[in-house]
């Protein structure tokens, strides 16, 4: 197993204007994500939710359960602050910011700004970019993760994260310009897109056509009961009992997708997909894994 040492993955660039091609350290991302393919063990070891509490201990304030993305906030907020309490955060507070009124209002923002952990439920990831996008909230986030805060999220609250999110799609037929639907996300995770349920609901297609429509973007397919950590925006860590699938899009060599039309099907060529179990570690810089 990887601690975040191990695994930390320093950015280098040169940039105009340095001389003798001095190098500036530039990190991408300061906090800490780990996102949940959906349907984690709540009842058993409950590993994944383990590791967010112990993270979310080490920053040594409370925990912000977000239920924006469920229409059962109160039923499903209350599950997860028992869970998170059952765990050892001693104080875990539920906030359903369910409208954009609340999403502007100072005091929510004041409360995210402060958290040590924040977790975003399951539901529909439309939910929480169309809520937060713009508000106190959502710049309260931003600067809460930069700052250090652990972010977590099951299901859509995994597919939120980054830049560009898949928001729907058919992704059991052959992959076809209906595969998949993208939006923007909240963007605390760029040049990636994050699919749940992956293989339980058969995304594989879906995912393809993300990573055709943009090569240079990676795409990150979590099944149930799994969840990648990201200790920078750099790397990332698999947690769980099933697989995390990437697909690296960067050397393909042909796509027949800007010329596609009606339920004509996708070419892809010169893909490269991983499996990754639990264990493994993935480094998106050098598109490269990690092997225990």
């Amino acid at each position: 197993m990887y601690n975040r040492d191990e695994i930390r993955v320093i950015i280098y660039s040169v940039t105009d204007g340095l001389e003798d091609g001095e190098d500036i350290l530039t990190e991408k991302a300061r906090g800490s994500l780990l996102l949940i393919g959906g349907a984690e063990d709540k009842k058993r070891e409950k590993k994944i939710l383990k590791r967010f509490s112990s993270l979310v201990r080490e920053q040594g304030s409370y925990l912000v359960i977000l239920t924006s993305a469920t229409i059962r906030a109160g039923q499903v907020g209350r599950e997860y602050q028992e869970i998170f309490q059952d765990l050892g955060i001693d104080m875990v507070r539920i906030l359903d910011i369910d409208s954009r009124a609340k999403a502007m209002a100072p005091e929510n923002a004041r409360i995210l700004e402060k958290a040590g952990g924040i977790f975003f439920t399951g539901g529909d990831q439309l939910r929480i970019t169309s809520i937060f996008g713009g508000t106190r909230a959502y710049v309260a986030l931003k600067e809460a993760y930069e700052g250090g805060t652990v972010i977590a999220g099951t299901s859509a609250g995994a597919s939120v994260v980054s830049s560009i999110m898949i928001v729907g799609g058919e992704g059991e037929d052959s992959p076809q310009l209906n595969s998949v639907r993208l939006a923007a996300g909240l963007g605390l995770l760029e040049e990636v897109v994050i699919d749940q349920h992956f293989a339980q609901r058969g995304r594989m297609n879906r995912l393809l056509f993300a990573v055709a429509y943009n090569p240079h973007i990676l795409g990150i397919g979590i099944d149930e009961d799994t969840a990648i950590e990201f200790q920078e925006e750099a790397s990332f860590l698999v947690h769980g009992s099933r697989t995390v699938t990437v697909i690296d899009g960067r050397e393909i060599s042909y796509s027949n997708i800007s010329e596609l039309e009606g339920e004509q099907p996708l070419a892809l060529l010169n893909v490269k997909i991983h499996v990754l179990p639990a264990g493994y570690a993935y480094n998106l810089i050098t598109r490269e894994v990690i092997i225990p």
